[in-house]
């Protein structure tokens, strides 16, 4: 893999600032494809990261988007240990000031993921009884479960709403399906169903809290920060590409020339505009959650968080396809059929960029601009 496949993706901060990534990023290299090793390096990243909101959430964008250049599927499993731990942190603030529905869990070791995606035939309960809050049903996409020793997952509950719950994966109540995953596309990172029968969980806020805080907005623009680490990825490929042709006396042509210059300022564009939707984070100005689609769940405002995220998700979105075509496109079959790492890198995030939920969440977009939360 070349040198340059492991240089940090800059949002705000100096190459400088950034080179203490480097040895991290070359053991991400080193132990592509191997999961447990991977785990191994997001626990330990766990604790040093800053967190989305806290004053260096370009910092935080900038190191799931150096992950995701150099290995998609590694992106894939930082992000959600990171998102937990970030979860955990503000279900504990959200707590702190309200009469608590249970206590955060103080022990957060360990690899940790986070469910919650609803699918047909599936329904995930949270009784509470004698025992306790247990979990009983069946939850869909659940990435990594056999190897992850605790989530956040999502559950319905006796109100009729959706609460996030902290459960232990590893309680004897708990079975992962094996998924018939044949996907080409992160081939490592098989998502499955996880049954639960009776299994004890610590509730993370309130009912509605999980979806409605601002964190579920800012996690989900940590997402496109791997979308587009990964498409950075590409586009060194497509550039590392080019520069050994033309040592060997191939000089690109203009079309190819052409396609790097889109490359160049597709990314670039959603590197800055990354950049400046983490300062507003930071300085409160995006602090509306989910909730602010409801009317008068928050007060007018130019914009919420959500609305936001839907920007940031369907901008990167739109810059990643666009890099796969320009790169896929110029390249030919070639490096697709002989080029493991470059075939790995485009069938992986081909497969990731497809969480964006396209003109679904255009819609939702378009719903909060007819209703006011717009800049123009």
């Amino acid at each position: 893999m070349p040198a340059s496949s492991h240089q940090p993706v800059r949002l705000v901060s100096t190459q400088t600032e950034l080179a203490w990534t480097v040895p991290l990023l070359d053991s991400v290299a080193c132990a592509a494809g191997d999961v447990p090793a991977l785990l191994s390096l997001a626990r330990n990243a766990g604790g040093n990261w800053p967190q989305p909101g806290g004053g260096h959430t370009a910092r935080l964008w900038e190191l799931l988007a150096s992950v995701s250049a150099v290995d998609v599927a590694a992106g894939r499993i930082f992000e959600p240990h990171m998102d937990a731990q970030a979860i955990l942190a503000q279900a504990g603030s959200h707590q702190a000031g309200h009469d608590p529905v249970c206590l955060v869990p103080a022990d957060r070791a360990g690899g940790w993921g986070v469910f919650a995606a609803e699918g047909p035939g599936l329904r995930l309960e949270a009784k509470t009884g004698d025992a306790g809050i247990l979990l009983s049903g069946s939850k869909p996409w659940c990435s990594l479960a056999p190897l992850l020793d605790r989530a956040v997952i999502t559950a319905h509950t006796e109100t009729g709403g959706r609460a996030a719950f902290a459960v232990d994966l590893r309680d004897p109540g708990v079975t992962c399906e094996d998924p018939a995953w044949v996907a080409r596309g992160l081939r490592e990172i098989p998502s499955g169903t996880v049954h639960f029968s009776q299994v004890p969980a610590q509730q993370l806020g309130s009912d509605g809290w999980y979806f409605s805080r601002p964190g579920f907005a800012w996690g989900g623009m940590g997402v496109a920060a791997c979308w587009l680490g990964g498409a950075v990825g590409v586009a060194r490929d497509y550039k590392d590409s080019l520069a050994a042709a033309a040592q060997s006396g191939r000089e690109p042509d203009q079309i190819a020339l052409a396609a790097l210059g889109e490359t160049d300022r597709t990314l670039t564009a959603a590197l800055q505009y990354l950049a400046r939707t983490a300062a507003l984070i930071d300085d409160g100005s995006l602090s509306a959650g989910e909730g602010a689609r409801e009317p008068g769940a928050h007060p007018a405002a130019d914009r919420s968080a959500w609305s936001e995220a839907l920007r940031v998700r369907g901008t990167v979105a739109a810059a990643v396809e666009r890099v796969l075509s320009l790169v896929s496109r110029d390249r030919g079959p070639a490096p697709l059929a002989f080029d493991e790492p470059y075939a790995k890198r485009m069938a992986d995030l081909a497969l990731y960029v497809r969480q964006h939920h396209a003109m679904r969440d255009d819609a939702q977009l378009g719903k909060l601009t007819l209703k006011g939360e717009r800049l123009w």
